[in-house]
């Protein structure tokens, strides 16, 4: 089969293209013919080995899976000896970003947490929703119509469905981004749009009740200033560096709680995210669908922050 693959950390030109033997699934894994993966920031993390955390999980000083690719579609080709509930031929998907994959003609997949595509939904949506959605619906619990908002990283997959979730709970929400995504960001109905380049949010004077941050660099005693009394911030990802800031703020910020979205991913998430898109609550925006050949771009303007909404890699495109 084919399939994009690494095997050493570094920039998009370390990808290849290649002949790979087909996967055989274990107990507790689905093989699935890839449809559609979409393409995530967590991509670009495990591509350059960056921030040093992701080693811990995807390997030290070399990758440990060859293939990236954790939001993906396909149609179950084979079942693991210990798995049950699944029938050859179904479309399923899942947030698999400890296992990957997806950049591939077919993937083996853990079934626990795999879930079941709704029929009317198609490939593209479908593979949009599972990490970047799960991410959203996480950060945006409890929001109210009171609730002043603020998302830094607005413009990407997670971004702009925690928009539309904080709208529509009532939200004035502020985005930021950089400048090439202002006016989009307008568009999807922001109250206020920042460009990051020209405007730290940390020193305007003013104050959120909730900040969502998906390119998390500031530290504790900035981001306490941009905070209302009782306000929460919470961060993705980020440096270890920046995560022990996290930890030793809990007992210097007072009134203010400052710390790491934790989402639960799993196929409960999944599910919930898919129902969500089904009732139009949330509508992932997909910029482009381009072939495996197309990887090494994707990941490039994914971890650059050029890409309006999510990039989806379908293999059968030539």
């Amino acid at each position: 089969m084919k399939a994009v693959i690494y095997d050493r950390y570094g920039g998009p030109d370390v990808l290849r293209l290649a002949n790979v033997d087909l996967p055989e699934p274990t107990r507790n894994q689905i093989r699935v013919k890839v449809l559609a993966c979409s393409v995530n920031l967590s991509d670009w993390e495990y591509l350059v080995g960056s921030p040093l955390w992701v080693r811990s999980i995807g390997g030290v000083f070399r990758p440990k899976v060859p293939v990236l690719g954790s939001d993906i579609v396909g149609l179950v080709d084979k079942l693991g000896s210990d798995v049950s509930g699944f029938e050859v031929g179904q479309r399923v998907t899942g947030d698999y970003v400890m296992t990957r994959g997806g950049f591939a003609e077919y993937a083996c997949v853990p079934a626990s947490e795999t879930a079941i595509v709704p029929d009317p939904m198609s490939d593209e949506i479908a593979a949009c929703l599972p990490q970047a959605g799960g991410i959203a619906v996480s950060g945006t619990e409890g929001l109210g119509e009171t609730t002043r908002f603020l998302i830094n990283g607005a413009g990407g997959g997670s971004g702009t469905m925690a928009l539309q979730l904080a709208k529509a709970a009532g939200a004035f929400v502020t985005a930021v981004d950089n400048e090439k995504k202002v006016k989009w960001l307008e568009s999807l109905g922001a109250d206020e749009v920042l460009d990051y380049r020209k405007t730290n949010f940390t020193q305007t004077g003013d104050r959120w009740d909730g900040i969502l941050d998906m390119v998390a660099t500031r530290h504790p005693g900035e981001i306490s200033r941009a905070l209302s009394v009782g306000g929460t911030y919470m961060a993705l990802g980020g440096g270890v560096g920046f995560l022990l800031s996290l930890v030793l703020a809990q007992g210097l910020v007072k009134k203010r709680s400052i710390g790491m979205l934790l989402v639960p991913s799993g196929r409960e998430l999944t599910e919930r995210v898919l129902q969500m898109a089904m009732a139009g609550h949330i509508a992932p925006h997909v910029e482009a669908v381009l072939p495996l050949s197309s990887v090494p771009e994707a990941l490039h303007r994914t971890g650059h922050g050029e890409v309006l909404g999510k990039i989806v890699i379908k293999p059968e495109l030539k």
